[in-house]
């Protein structure tokens, strides 16, 4: 049974955390500041089997306000947003839905000038509210791990009333009102490695500037940890390692997505030498 906000969140003291991360190295925007909208416990309308957080503390599809804007506002002057290619709004859960997405997005971009970033995973773009707050953003990248139902709910575990054909309708509605850079990002696991025909098809419907190609290697963690909303370059935590994609096959994918949407820019992590 899906929890509210009220019966999982955590009581956590704002003043001992830090709504403001980083920047750290993404192999998709560079120097990335996070900003964690919500940084009192994980809360996501999806639990997805390789999330990096772990399992879901708080799984909802409720808009609530987790952290007062004048307290990202605050940890982000004491941070080293200047050293930032892109301030990223992530962290600790799904963006969207924090309800001062929109205010934090203009102040962010008064005070530093810097191109801002949010990664959702779509469950709230059928609302008018969430595209015109999401519309204030530089740059959108949103998730699309699966193409089938079964899939989506082995891989993504949405909360109850979220259905997949509602994210790609919302998708493709909002990239006709979205004047920004829509970027997709794409988690390929073993169960959808070979359904490259059907996600092109998704793809070519909506229509994005950028598809990210990916498949899970950052460790699952026993419990939710702050620091998992990070790079993971050295978990000090107890996690289990997942199964990737391979390389090889990755990069397969790649290349016919790229052969098939030759006006799509597509990109695929490449291993560290």
């Amino acid at each position: 049974m899906t929890k509210t906000f009220a019966e999982g969140i955590a009581q956590v003291d704002l003043d001992e955390v830090a709504s403001v991360y980083g920047p750290v190295l993404s192999w998709r925007v560079g120097a990335s500041l996070g900003i964690d909208l919500i940084c009192l416990n994980s809360v996501c309308s999806f639990n997805c089997s390789y999330c990096q957080l772990g399992t879901i503390q708080v799984p909802t599809n409720e808009r609530h306000l987790f952290v007062p804007t004048e307290k990202v506002l605050a940890d982000l002057a004491q941070s080293a947003w200047r050293d930032a290619d892109v301030i990223t709004f992530s962290g600790s859960g799904e963006p969207t839905l924090a309800l001062n997405l929109g205010e934090v997005t203009d102040r962010i971009k008064e005070t530093t000038g810097k191109p801002t970033l949010v990664l959702t995973n779509g469950t709230l773009l059928h609302r008018a509210d969430v595209q015109e707050e999401l519309s204030r953003s530089d740059r959108v990248f949103v998730k699309l791990d699966a193409v089938t139902d079964a899939t989506f709910s082995r891989v993504n575990r949405p909360v109850d009333g979220v259905s997949l054909r509602k994210i790609i309708e919302s998708l493709a509605d909002f990239r006709r009102r979205y004047s920004g850079y829509l970027g997709i990002q794409s988690m390929f696991v073993h169960s959808t490695r070979d359904r490259i025909e059907d996600f092109i098809r998704v793809y070519s419907r909506i229509g994005p500037d950028e598809i990210q190609v990916n498949t899970p290697t950052r460790p699952y963690p026993e419990s939710w940890h702050l620091a998992s909303r990070g790079s993971h370059e050295s978990v000090d935590y107890p996690a289990h390692p997942l199964k990737p994609v391979s390389q090889e096959r990755l990069h397969e994918i790649e290349t016919e997505i790229a052969a098939r949407l030759p006006q799509v820019v597509v990109r695929g992590v490449r291993p560290r030498s």
